[in-house]
């Protein structure tokens, strides 16, 4: 497998990819059909915010398994394009949070105290003490917009320094806010209390021109930081702003369009502060954001969960090993129950049962929902499946209980329609050996494996010999049977593992027998 890195990264994140086994071909000058065609055999993509990963990019890519931002901000690819091809996206949240987080701070100091003015002119022959009277952050408030993992970090260390914290982020509660030393408050409040407003956002259509003049009348007389995301700053109305002495100063690292241009306001006041994107450029941030990514990248390769995947369940690093089993069980369960209905997929159930329930299952659900569409799309996995679910209209439910009448931890898919319903259980046997242990009610201990029979029956002798001498007379070898029934007489079901598909005359043959209400064939590896 090849992965394909389109920006410059740090070395220690090639090395992590190279370690792996991967071949790694660098091209940072790819664009239009260039791109295009180094794409098209790629197995796992890594980019900064130079490169536009678009949707004519993902189609071009038939091999793609991940995009890997080596950053957070991840408005250069198209997320929704990735979903749909089963692409997973995942950024390097936490590699940088600290060095934008000390920007942040470093620039609240450089405008507050005119640092940058100061040093200029003193380079220059001045000693312009006198022009210069600054500000105190001590006893001042802080507004944060986006109280997300730099947000916060800052909040933190101005907090520290003898601010007090308003912050303004609907996605957060009151309790994780207070925990910082952050009161929440509505957005004209935040900024209206403000001597210092930052801004962690990222850029979307909402908080596109977030920040716009009628914002800046609510801002009087205090200092604007941005080292989040370009663009959610109205940089027009930030000029007027400055110039008529509206806002007492701003700090910017981020901008619309950058590099930025020569002719732009912002470059016209000494009272607004200019650096050109340096959150990130540390070389401890350029590092970590570069093997976190590879490490990611790789993960996603080998099939594991990606610890940031931002249109993809995520599993947490310490629970992956507890989670792993039931992945597959989930998956298993998902293809056996969705190849034994009967129509149409209206709806979707998992249940979890026992100590799984306490457990974070949103990647094992997705797993499900992949084992059920599966033997329906070509191609499907824990990325896409959700969204074919919702395309298809298809009604997915999860639900969780503590109680498990007979296992530690038990898995169940159930599918139906308007008609019936089919529901498969799966669980751990010894620790580590998945068997599915119900189908539609009837305890089975079945081995989940390669290719199965199962049928339907009234239980009277002689048919479960019947099954077995049609089989053999078609060249069906079984390799093992699990049988289950309701009541003595009554109905029975039985799985058998076999090593071939069992032709269509053999199923004709036993379901002409009025014994035998059913035949179905499943098969867990697609062939």
């Amino acid at each position: 497998m090849n992965v394909l890195v389109t920006d410059p990264i740090a070395d220690a994140g090639l090395d992590v990819l190279r370690e792996a086994g991967y071949e790694v071909e660098t091209g940072y000058e790819l664009e239009g059909d260039d791109l295009l065609e180094a794409i098209s055999d790629a197995h796992g993509l890594i980019v900064r915010s130079g490169t536009e990963v678009t949707a004519e990019v993902f189609e071009a890519a038939e091999e793609l398994v991940i995009v890997g931002r080596a950053g957070i901000g991840v408005d250069n690819i198209d997320i929704d394009a990735a979903t749909d091809e089963g692409v997973i996206v995942a950024n390097a949240p936490e590699g940088n949070v600290r060095a934008a987080a000390e920007h942040t701070v470093a620039m609240a100091f450089a405008v507050a105290r005119s640092i940058p003015q100061a040093h200029a002119r003193l380079k220059s022959g001045e000693w312009a003490k006198s022009d210069y009277l600054g500000a105190e952050l001590n006893g001042k408030t802080l507004g944060v917009v986006g109280l997300g993992r730099v947000g916060q970090e800052v909040a933190k260390k101005l907090d520290s320094l003898g601010m007090d914290i308003v912050a303004y982020d609907p996605y957060i509660s009151e309790e994780r806010a207070e925990r910082i030393g952050a009161e929440l408050v509505e957005f004209d409040a935040c900024l209206e209390r403000a001597d210092f407003l930052t801004i962690h956002t990222p850029l979307t259509p909402e908080t596109e021109g977030l920040i716009g003049e009628a914002e800046m009348e609510l801002l009087e007389g205090s200092y604007v930081i941005n080292v989040g995301r370009g663009g959610i700053i109205d940089e027009d109305a930030l000029a007027a702003a400055a110039e008529e002495g509206i806002v007492a100063g701003a700090a910017l690292d981020v901008f619309t369009e950058e590099p930025l241009p020569e002719g732009s306001p912002l470059l016209a006041h000494d009272e607004i502060v200019v650096t050109p994107h340096l959150g990130a450029s540390t070389e401890a941030a350029q590092e970590n954001v570069a093997t976190s990514t590879a490490e990611q990248v790789v993960a996603a390769l080998e099939g594991e969960p990606v610890a940031n995947a931002l249109n993809a369940p995520s599993i947490d690093e310490s629970a992956f090993p507890r989670l792993e089993p039931y992945i597959n069980i989930a998956e298993t369960a998902g293809k056996v129950a969705a190849q034994l209905l009967d129509g149409r997929i209206e709806r979707v159930e998992v249940t979890y049962e026992g100590d799984i329930a306490d457990e974070d299952v949103d990647f094992v659900t997705a797993s499900a929902l992949k084992g059920v569409f599966e033997p329906l799309e070509w191609q499907v996995n824990a990325v896409n499946a959700p969204q074919i679910a919702e395309d298809r209209g298809v009604d997915v439910t999860e639900s969780k209980t503590r109680q498990a009448e007979d296992f530690q931890s038990l898995v169940s898919v159930a599918v139906g329609n308007g008609d019936h319903e089919i529901s498969v259980d799966g669980t751990l046997f010894a620790g580590d050996d998945p068997r599915i242990v119900r189908i539609d009610g009837y305890r089975v201990d079945a081995i989940p494996h390669g290719k199965m029979v199962v049928t339907r029956n009234t239980d009277e002798p002689g048919v479960i010999g019947l099954i077995g001498t049609v089989m053999g007379e078609h060249g069906v070898n079984i390799a093992g049977m699990f049988n289950a029934r309701e009541a003595i007489g009554g109905e029975a079901l039985t799985v058998y593992n076999v090593d071939t598909e069992i032709p269509d005359a053999a199923r004709e043959q036993l379901e002409s027998d009025e014994r035998i209400i059913e035949v179905r064939y499943i098969t867990l590896n697609g062939q």
